[in-house]
């Protein structure tokens, strides 16, 4: 047993972490960066990054499908080493952390490898070593994957988004516990891959939180290449018998070589001890102050701070947390204009409120849209053309509060949008704004209209 001391703590060195971490270290802070399991997080590793890249590679496929339509004949043989190869190579180092490690520490940080215990308010436990804080200690533990209690699941060989994102093979048939977006990206995947796939959803649509017309969008085109997907239903019931699942839903047993749970991601506050804070967990999440403060030299980014599983919201919580640590004026944390996109194709891209949402808050809601096919760049574009551009404006104070951009590159057209919600740029501009042609964004010059504003 050993005792030492730093200015700072960062436990957990995902997206946001090692931001903090690195960033401070930078600064001339002493500062102990612990991890438990790889330098990076989730993201770099099982997440955002390799599983996009399965998706890119999805997509290639199903363009050459699409040949047919625009501009010929072709033949389509998927390869799935291909992709798995990519990730081992490009994206993971073959899950090894060693050059992220080296990146911290080349900025003059300390790095310990193992999982942290809250002792106190300053102080850490890793093994019998303990670490006390000098200045703050930052949590950035972030999330797991979240395992529902259905009876016999916890006794089968499941998969969540690690496995997946590992497969070295397409399964012959995958059931997709959950119809979220980690669920209906990697659904679409390995279904273009040649699976045969059942999505399983216990909400009456898939992507619930999204607007019901991007639901049924990416439904529509799910089933039309050969998803089988079953809603409003949960699982009652899972088992295995060495070599098939079997998921009850309903009075329907759904049979698959491989199951994929992907019902969301858990909080690892509890399993840090963070009790020991005196602050009551919010749905197991740490509560935070605009500048990320738990309790007085306590901080939380990313996901262990409640405000969505997202590495784009951990490294803004990073930048709020850096600058509260080093005693540097800047606003606190601003949510009004959360941007999130669903990889599907076509994607989902959303940002700020649904219109139920505008409803529920007592707004005076106002909202407008167009189809995508119905723009040009939209109607050039011919098949795989599938989308929606809708706009939710609050029409008291003439802004909008909320939009969401399906598409072909929905997630780029919603980053005018996201400008448009944070910089509550009054309706009146947005309609007399000149809109590129021929481009899918000028479908939000149509969406405006569609206000009658």
């Amino acid at each position: 047993m050993a005792d030492y001391t730093a200015d700072v703590i960062v436990i957990g060195l995902g997206p946001g972490g090692e931001d903090v971490a690195g960033t401070l270290a930078e600064a001339g802070l002493d500062v102990v960066g612990i991890e438990k399991e790889l330098v990076g997080g989730e993201c770099p590793y099982w997440g955002c990054v390799p599983s996009k890249m399965m998706i890119r590679a999805a997509g290639a496929l199903q363009e050459g499908r699409r040949i047919v339509e625009l501009a010929g004949t072709s033949e389509v043989h998927p390869d799935f080493s291909v992709v798995a190869r990519r990730i081992r190579d490009e994206a993971t180092d073959d899950w090894n952390d060693q050059v992220a490690v080296d990146r911290f520490t080349g900025k003059g940080g300390r790095f310990v490898r193992g999982e942290a215990r809250l002792l106190g308010a300053d102080r850490v436990a890793v093994g019998d070593d303990v670490y006390t804080a000098g200045r703050a200690v930052v949590i950035a533990a972030g999330s797991h994957a979240a395992v529902p209690p259905v009876p016999g699941l916890a006794d089968t060989p499941f998969w969540t988004n690690r496995e997946a994102i590992a497969a070295k093979e397409v399964p012959e048939s995958l059931i997709v516990m959950g119809g979220g977006a980690i669920g209906a990206e990697l659904a679409q995947v390995f279904a273009r891959f040649g699976s045969q796939v059942t999505i399983i959803e216990g909400a009456d649509r898939i992507l619930p939180p999204e607007e019901p017309e991007a639901s049924q969008i990416v439904t529509d085109v799910l089933t039309a290449e050969g998803i089988t997907i079953h809603t409003g239903q949960f699982a009652s019931s899972v088992s295995h018998d060495g070599s098939e699942f079997t998921v009850t839903v309903g009075d329907k047993q759904v049979r698959g070589q491989r199951l994929l749970v992907a019902t969301g991601r858990g909080s690892n506050a509890p399993a840090l001890g963070a009790d020991v804070l005196g602050v009551e967990l919010q749905r197991g999440f740490l509560p935070v102050d605009d500048h990320m403060q738990v309790v007085p030299g306590v901080y939380a980014v990313g996901d262990i701070a409640g405000q969505g599983a997202f590495t784009h919201m951990a490294m803004y919580q990073a930048g709020i947390c850096e600058r509260a640590i080093l005693g540097q004026p800047g606003p606190g944390a601003d949510y009004s204009a959360v941007p999130h996109v669903t990889f599907t194709d076509p994607e989902v891209g959303s940002v700020g409120m649904t219109e139920q949402q505008a409803r529920d808050a007592g707004l005076t809601v106002v909202t407008g849209s167009t189809p995508v096919p119905s723009t040009s760049r939209g109607w050039i574009h011919k098949v795989g053309n599938e989308g929606i551009i809708k706009v939710v404006v609050d029409a008291d104070r003439g802004v909008l509060v909320g939009a969401t951009s399906v598409g072909p590159t929905g997630g780029e057209v919603l980053s005018g949008l996201a400008v448009a919600v944070r910089g509550a740029v009054p309706v009146s501009t947005l309609k007399n704004m000149i809109y590129a042609y021929p481009t899918i964004w000028r479908g939000i010059e149509a969406a405006i209209q569609d206000t009658g504003l």
